[in-house]
């Protein structure tokens, strides 16, 4: 048996009695257990196709290979040759791939095997939680892998066409913009996108005042609607002051809110996010290793439901994760609406286990404490009942204007005694056509307020929610959005890394670079629309219903048009040609800017094909024997004009301190040489 991890090797290997601990890998019963630690096998880079796609040039493009290739990963070598020996045994006769029951789980599984060139027949284990029942149920069924073979081929033309278009859109644009790595990719650039369209509609966002008045009536406020006017809104406020109001409507509705469903993994991130603060991707660490601890259930999930025959679990958990949160127990149970298999993907929702309900609380870190108590939390809410009250919206008349007030008074708290108290207004007894005395009436400023920058919360729900239009359209696509669950964490923590985004407390926003990339990207590249199409076709392909072929002849033009339009592009952004380095002078062989780094100052085409190789070495003998450092001052100087008056120069021979011009001399070699020249006026001091 081979899982993702080496913790469900060991959660497995103890229901199987497998406890036997060798070097990789668990033996007894009959079984052999091991681990992939991830992903051990990842499609081969670039340039193993060849050699000269290790540099990137335009003229290269498209790379579209025709027989793909694939790498054994470097760092995990060893636990790839150990899984090889052991499918290898006589004594093997069956392997069960036990990797997460999911796209990406099963691209784990079969490149490893198929690199291994086993042939040996394959079972699967497809299960959501790390508890000992839920383990022995999928044991109970254990399907040959061949149902599965469509889900592989659905994610393997997934993980072509990523590389595809990261690689040769990143290659593309970088080339092109002669500068810094211009990360492409189909869910990162879209998501760039949306934070680059609300930075612009910030910036031109035009602040508009507006005034409301109020009346204070006897017991409650009543509001006009809002008026531009400020002489308006006075003129209203005398005509009303003093005066008395009529009651003219009162609308009385009693309303039910229902409890919300349980956590899947976006919005369990969302929610970390708005309370704790949390990153995206540390909520994901955080509930992966509460998995792995058997506390909570599969993290990476799209689901908000439990399948229909875990009403009783539901039941059963429900007072267990009342005391992880510290709350009171729900009264009445209604595990019923937290349950519809046909709302259930890969896994279902996020819920404790039963094993939490032992664990020590106290001894979890806080992050994973913190986030257990969440989605016990989440539970909890998901099976109490719904929220009633009785909405109340009041019309005055005053002044031969409307005025408005609105009141709440709850009848059943229901789920929201373990939500934040809902805000209740409450109104006196009115009647249509009663009579009001006159009172106050107050004039209040007002601005409309430009949209909210995102943090991690909403863009994780923008991304969710991003192309609904195009997602909506299509039939039988139960991905929706940008990105999975699983991968939107990391999509935002490469945003960062790259340098196109910043974060600011809990903003998330664009830099110059970022904005500047979006606004060459073809609307192709930064739509959802892609997503939704990839989404819709994958979905054929996991069917069985497309061939992985034509799917993949799809990718492959749409990247060769893609390189076909921008044959002729202009740099038009000097924010994506510089490297974003200081910029220290103009290269005196190619005139592109000269940019310090940690041992020279170097021509930004340094490594170009061909490279131009220009470069001012720091730690230049000429200058050490001088006793003087090439500082950016200096090597400014000398770009600028080829030479530097210096003091205090050491003459080693004479033991003595002089002044001269260095003088920069480029013969176009690997190496700048120097010479001085003195003024013959003054001498050598």
């Amino acid at each position: 048996m081979i899982t993702e991890k080496p913790s469900v090797a060991r959660a497995v290997s103890q229901v199987l009695e497998a406890s036997g601990k060798r070097n990789g890998y668990l033996e007894g019963n009959g079984w052999l257990v091991s681990w992939c630690v991830g992903h051990l096998v990842e499609l081969a880079p670039a340039d193993a196709y060849d050699p000269r796609y290790s540099k990137w040039n335009y003229d290269d493009l498209p790379i579209i290979p025709v027989e793909w290739q694939y790498r054994v990963l470097p760092d995990t070598k060893k636990q790839f040759d150990l899984l090889r020996t052991l499918m290898g045994r006589d004594d093997v006769d069956t392997v069960v791939c036990a990797t997460d029951a999911g796209r990406e789980g099963e691209l784990i599984f079969r490149l490893v095997y198929e690199m291994c060139g086993c042939a040996k027949p394959v079972k699967r284990l497809w299960i959501s939680s790390m508890e000992e029942p839920a383990i022995r149920r999928g044991f109970e069924r254990l399907p040959d892998s061949a149902g599965y073979d469509s889900l592989y081929a659905a994610a393997l033309c997934r993980a072509k066409a990523d590389w595809l278009v990261g690689i040769n859109g990143t290659r593309l644009f970088s080339t092109l913009y002669n500068g810094r790595t211009l990360n492409v990719g189909r869910v990162l650039t879209p998501t760039l996108a949306l934070l680059v369209e609300r930075e612009a509609a910030i910036s031109s966002f035009k602040k508009e005042k507006f005034y409301t008045v109020e009346l204070n009536l006897r017991g409650f406020q009543a509001s006009s609607e809002r008026i531009k006017s400020k002489t308006e809104a006075e003129k209203l406020r005398k005509a009303c002051l003093g005066t008395s109001a009529t009651v003219r409507l009162v609308d009385r509705k009693e309303r039910t809110e229902r409890s919300p469903a349980l956590y899947d993994l976006t919005t369990l991130q969302r929610e970390a996010n708005r309370l704790l603060g949390y990153t995206a991707q540390q909520t994901l660490d955080y509930l992966q290793s509460l998995y792995e601890k058997r506390l909570a259930t599969y993290p990476r999930t799209d689901s908000r439901y439990l399948t229909d025959d875990m009403e009783e679990t539901a039941r059963t958990l429900a007072p267990v994760a009342a005391r992880i949160c510290g709350v009171q127990p729900v009264g009445s149970v209604t595990a019923a609406q937290v349950c519809d298999s046909g709302k259930v993907t890969d896994h279902h929702a996020l819920i404790p286990t039963r094993s939490a309900a032992n664990a020590e609380l106290d001894s979890l870190p806080t992050g994973e404490r913190e986030i257990l108590r969440l989605v016990a939390l989440g539970l909890v809410r998901a099976v109490s009942s719904p929220y009633q009250y009785a909405e109340t919206v009041v019309t005055v008349e005053c002044g031969g204007h409307c005025f408005t007030a609105r009141g709440r008074t709850v009848g059943s708290i229901g789920w929201r005694a373990y939500a934040a108290p809902p805000k209740c207004t409450v109104l006196p007894e009115l009647t249509e056509g009663q009579r009001l005395e006159g009172g106050d009436a107050v004039l209040k400023l007002g601005a409309v307020s430009p949209p909210a920058r995102f943090t991690e919360d909403t863009l994780l729900a923008a991304m969710e929610r991003a192309g609904a239009e195009d997602f909506a359209a299509l039939e039988s696509v139960e991905r929706r959005g940008l990105g999975t669950p699983a991968t939107r964490a990391a999509t935002i923590e490469k945003l960062v890394r790259s340098g196109f985004v910043v974060r600011e407390g809990r903003q998330l926003i664009p830099t110059r670079q970022g904005i500047d990339l979006i606004r060459v990207m073809p609307g192709q590249l930064k739509s959802a629309r892609l997503t939704a199409q990839w989404e819709e076709r994958l979905g054929a392909v996991e069917r069985g219903e497309l061939a992985p072929e034509e799917f993949m002849d799809g990718i492959a033009g749409l990247v060769r048009g893609l390189v076909q339009t921008y044959s002729h592009v202009t740099v038009a952004s000097a924010a994506l040609s510089q490297s974003g380095r200081a910029v220290v002078g103009r290269c005196p062989r190619c005139g592109k800017n000269v940019v310090e780094g940690k041992k020279s100052f170097f021509c930004e085409g340094y490594y170009d094909t061909p490279p131009c190789g220009f470069a001012l070495w720091k730690n230049s003998r000429f200058f050490a024997d001088k006793r003087k450092e090439l500082t950016k001052k200096i090597a400014a100087g000398l770009l600028k004009n080829g030479r530097v008056p210096m003091t205090g120069l050491f003459s080693e021979k004479k033991g003595i301190f002089y002044d001269a011009t260095v003088v920069m001399v480029d013969n176009g070699g690997k190496y700048v040489r120097y010479e001085l020249e003195f003024d013959q006026r003054k001498g050598a001091k």
